[in-house]
């Protein structure tokens, strides 16, 4: 009932980014449904329906994270101290997120049903398009109840639970008990903390304390005893992210896998079972090679990120780039990750240009929608994920709005972010994306 109040009363940007959950959702469960109807069709090769239905996990895997990065930007599930003591603590706060995704994906195909039952001959005759597809969704056989409702609830199920998963909470310090037992009460919570460093003044560059207190603040009374978090005491930077060497190690071995792939042609010469984007069953390599190599610029995303902000602050920085440049390494691992799979997604697509060059290719609808599922799902997430860093920041602009800042310096820093990202990963999917395509055009 939490989770309806909530969705019902949401700002209407929220509930655009829920519709576009129930759209990935609604797209995943007709193409879940259409592996079946080929299955229904095509009885003596399981096989091929099976393989057709394994090609779903992909456009499944991109709505279960656009699922959860909508989840993450959702301000009503936000944890709260006045929530916290009408009962609503982290835990809850959680399940009531995935509640909200698993009802957002349930609408969603429910729409998957109707839309495929009115292609398939058996919706509503007054409506357009019944009928339209029912040879290719086999009208003349019956569909399976059991096996229809398991496919659709896949969707809901695995969203749900990822959004469960990123969701959970996480103990970040002690408990309150402890430390009144050591010290009596507890320290009150400082006013105010403007961090020097993110603005750019001259405090962080010339040795002073990067933290400013105002006058109200308490001094702390004695040091706390190891592993005891200290109230008074400004949070340790944030490490830098670690899975660059990763990625590059992964990215690699999906090249040479692809490479390998080139150097192997099939002997035989037999047909074997297209697959989408042209490519045939006996291709197994090329396929780990592609999604080695997703997995690689996934992993090495904040990586790369965290890099272009050292960068921008390298030989003399102004405040722009300073600002510019301590936002990068702040906000890596939260569009690092995104960014990544954007560029691994624009890599496989300049790589299947590349490889129908010249001719015509040959790609279904289904195919047509898998990948239009795919790509919109990874700029969804992108685009959210851009949402909630500026969520997160908004308490640090809003401090440097007070402090003087010009609003043409934020501008200024945010294309700056945005041109820097541009330059770095735009030739890089360019290259990877050609290196991806070599086996494949020889």
């Amino acid at each position: 009932m939490l989770a309806l109040r909530l969705t019902r009363v949401a700002h209407p940007a929220v509930q655009l980014r829920r519709l576009t959950v129930v759209a990935a959702s609604a797209g995943t469960g007709f193409l879940l449904l259409s592996s079946l109807a080929y299955a229904l069709r095509h009885p003596d090769d399981p096989s091929a329906a099976l393989l057709r239905l394994s090609w779903c996990a992909v456009p499944l895997a991109a709505t279960a994270y656009l699922a959860v990065a909508v989840a993450r930007t959702d301000p009503g599930t936000r944890p709260r101290s006045a929530l916290s003591a009408l009962g609503l603590g982290p835990g809850r706060l959680m399940a009531v997120s995935a509640a909200t995704t698993a009802l957002a994906c349930s609408f969603g195909a429910l729409l998957a049903l109707l839309v495929f039952l009115q292609l398939r001959g058996g919706g509503l005759a007054d409506l357009p398009f019944d009928g339209a597809a029912s040879h290719f969704l086999a009208a003349g056989d019956p569909l399976p109840v059991p096996g229809t409702l398991i496919l659709l609830a896949i969707v809901p199920a695995l969203a749900s639970a990822a959004v469960a998963l990123a969701l959970r909470p996480r103990e970040t310090k002690p408990p309150a008990r402890a430390r009144e037992a050591k010290g009596g009460a507890t320290q009150p919570a400082r006013s105010a903390l403007v961090t020097a460093d993110a603005v750019g003044s001259p405090a962080g560059r010339t040795g002073a304390p990067s933290d400013v207190l105002l006058a109200d603040d308490p001094e702390p009374e004695d040091d706390p005893e190891p592993g005891e978090a200290d109230p008074q005491r400004p949070l340790p930077p944030r490490r830098p992210p670690t899975g660059l060497p990763w990625g590059i190690a992964v990215l690699a071995a999906g090249l040479a896998a692809e490479a390998y792939a080139g150097r192997t042609p099939n002997p035989s010469g037999a047909s074997t079972t297209a697959l989408p984007g042209g490519l045939a069953a006996d291709s197994t390599p090329v396929l780990v090679g592609w999604l080695l190599t997703a997995l690689g610029l996934a992993l090495a995303g904040p990586g790369l990120t965290h890099l272009c902000g050292r960068l921008l602050q390298a030989a003399g920085p102004g405040a722009v780039r300073l600002l510019a440049g301590r936002i990068l390494m702040e906000e890596a691992g939260r569009i690092g990750r995104p960014l990544g799979v954007v560029c691994a997604v624009a890599s496989g697509t300049y790589a299947m240009g590349v490889l129908y060059e010249g001719s015509t290719p040959v790609l279904g609808p289904l195919t047509a929608l898998g990948a239009l599922l795919v790509a919109g799902c990874t700029v969804a997430t992108l685009l959210t994920a851009a949402v909630e860093a500026r969520q997160a920041r908004a308490d640090v602009t809003a401090a440097l709005l007070r402090l003087g800042a010009p609003a043409t310096t934020l501008r200024s820093a945010a294309a700056l972010r945005a041109g820097v990202l541009l330059a770095v990963f735009a030739p890089l999917t360019f290259l990877i994306a050609d290196l991806a395509a070599l086996p494949l055009n020889r």
